[in-house]
């Protein structure tokens, strides 16, 4: 299976925007958001804190994944890791591979130590916030969630995507329709309040009963800053190069939009609302509970399939990007192999309860460390030839590695540490300063030592190739462009129409339970239209075939 590891990805394999669509909404609509929108219930701050937080800062994430990521990604086509290895070097990269793929076995650990949190109930395991696990069936829980996500990431990008894109509607449906059926319990929480028949009655239930304002030293801008920096790596980072490579638009960069305003914005404060409600319920506190629990409470057996599948969503394309990144080391290792053995080492770290308990600090650390990547190379990309300095230097130079580039990462990370230990800048707002010094300083570094003055010969015969591929893969796209207009078979309507019905279904099944229906009756309905879309959504996936498919 060709992944393009180190080479630019063929105009025959990009990609149209549903895959990103898909991509995006069913990775950042994950187990995980079950975590951070409990977490800010706990923050103590208000709701109107929260939500405008959250909406400005999910929009400088999108901003940075549609002007910065993007654009760099649809012009190179290059995995992170090749490009990085272009700018800084053999023995920069290998350096990097390791440090970023152990970030990323952590962060794909996490989510599927959600997943198992929820398939622990089917076996009546306690709910495991400790530091470590304290039973053996959780850890074989773990094991098996980990194989089977790592499955998924071996089969590739495409794999992926396409399991994202049966997800993540019925992902999206079950965070709305969970906090609807969650609503009677935190009404009758909420004194004075008889309903939610407005978005007055909404702000009422939200800062009485979810988010309350408790006098914390967080405030609405350490929200801005951490729904910004939260996917730093990937965006601002550059990460998501990745993904994007894929992509026949760089407009396909504002599809983050999907993940940011559904995932982290919707889906945090809907699993607000469904951590509030369950810890009411359940009379205990929600420092307590895990994924599973809250989900489990919400939606009944439903509940505990939305963290699994919500798990996968998110652990899949993060063990391919690991995959990726541990494959750079050697271009003779399989990828296929590597994102196996890269899959066993997430599996067992998320056999540890604390790669989610610690969730907030690791992904706050976790963009300190990419932010100087994406800076350094979003100045050699953009910013060189208008400074006078020659793009890819290193490579007629015949240097191993960019000594500039070192130096900017090692001086920015401590530049980091310093700012947060000595003046107690909150980790969530480190990434901002370290980016922008990174971006001033390397710069700075590679005029002084040596960007200006090299032989071009060989930088000249890489940019005339680089315009014939470019020039090819535009030909290509026209062509995509001209064949898109073929009419759905009847069958994929039909299938497409059965599905979104089984979504209407889960909604109003939703809505009646909001409006006091019994929980037991609405648990158990809602298994049959999932069921339904599940069998819908994914015998349409699988037969669906681009017209370039059809061709190659």
């Amino acid at each position: 299976m060709s992944e393009f590891d180190r080479t630019p990805v063929a105009p025959e394999s990009l990609q149209s925007g549903r895959y990103f669509a898909a991509s995006y909404a069913g990775e950042h609509v994950a187990g995980t958001e079950f975590v951070i929108g409990a977490l800010f219930v706990s923050f103590g701050l208000g709701a109107v804190d929260v939500i405008v937080g959250l909406v400005f800062g999910n929009l400088l994430a999108v901003l940075t994944w549609a002007l910065v990521c993007a654009p760099i990604a649809t012009d190179t086509r290059l995995t992170l890791y090749a490009y990085l290895e272009k700018i800084a070097g053999p023995h920069f990269i290998k350096v990097y591979s390791i440090v970023n793929g152990a970030l990323f076995c952590i962060l794909a650990g996490a989510m599927i130590t959600v997943s198992a949190s929820a398939i622990r109930i089917l076996f009546g395991l306690d709910a495991q916030t400790g530091l470590f696990p304290t039973d053996l069936r959780f850890i074989l829980i773990a094991l098996s969630v980990g194989a089977v996500v790592a499955f998924a990431a071996i089969k590739g990008f495409k794999f992926v995507a396409k399991f994202a894109e049966v997800a993540a509607p019925w992902m999206i449906a079950m965070f709305f329709v969970g906090a609807l059926a969650t609503l009677p319990a935190l009404i009758s929480a909420t004194p004075g309040l008889d309903g939610v028949g407005s978005s007055s009655d909404l702000m009422t239930l939200l800062g009485s009963s979810v988010f309350v304002d408790r006098g914390t030293d967080i405030t609405m801008w350490h929200v801005i800053a951490f729904t910004w920096g939260a996917n730093l790596a990937f965006h601002g980072g550059l990460g998501d190069m990745t993904i994007l490579r894929f992509a026949r638009n760089k407009a396909y960069g504002w599809y983050s939009s999907l993940g940011m305003f559904i995932g982290h914005f919707a889906a945090w404060i809907a699993a607000g609302i469904m951590g509030a409600g369950a810890a009411y319920v359940m009379k205990t506190p929600l420092t307590e509970l895990d994924a599973g629990g809250v989900a489990f409470q919400a939606l009944g057996a439903v509940g505990i399939l939305a963290v699994v599948i919500a798990g996968w969503t998110t652990s899949n394309p993060t063990i391919y990007r690991a995959g990726l990144a541990f494959q750079s080391l050697n271009p003779k290792w399989s990828r296929e192999r590597v994102t196996l053995i890269v899959g066993a080492i997430t599996a067992v770290i998320a056999c540890s309860p604390f790669v989610f308990s610690q969730l907030l600090g690791f992904l706050g650390i976790m963009a300190v460390i990419m932010a100087p990547i994406g800076a350094i190379i979003f100045a050699e990309h953009f910013l060189f030839k208008r400074l006078g300095l020659t793009r890819y230097w290193r490579v007629s130079r015949g240097d191993k590695l960019n000594l500039p580039a070192a130096i900017t990462w090692a001086g920015t990370a401590l530049f980091a540490y310093v700012l947060g230990s000595v003046f107690g800048i909150h980790i969530f707002f480190l990434f901002i300063p370290t980016w922008f010094a990174a971006l001033i300083l390397y710069p700075v570094l590679s005029s002084m030592m040596g960007a200006k003055s090299v032989d071009t010969q060989i930088l000249d015969d890489m940019e005339r190739a680089e315009k014939d591929r470019k020039l090819t893969e535009a030909e290509a796209i026209r062509t995509f462009k001209s064949e898109n207009g073929h009419k759905r078979p009847f069958i994929e309507t039909l299938l497409l129409l059965t599905a979104a019905l089984a979504l209407i279904v889960c909604f109003y099944l939703g809505i009646k339970a909001a409006g006091g229906s019994t929980s037991t009756g609405f648990k158990s309905a809602i298994i049959w239209p999932t069921a339904i879309y599940f069998v819908a959504a994914t015998v349409l996936v699988f037969i669906h075939k681009d017209k370039s498919e059809t061709a190659s």
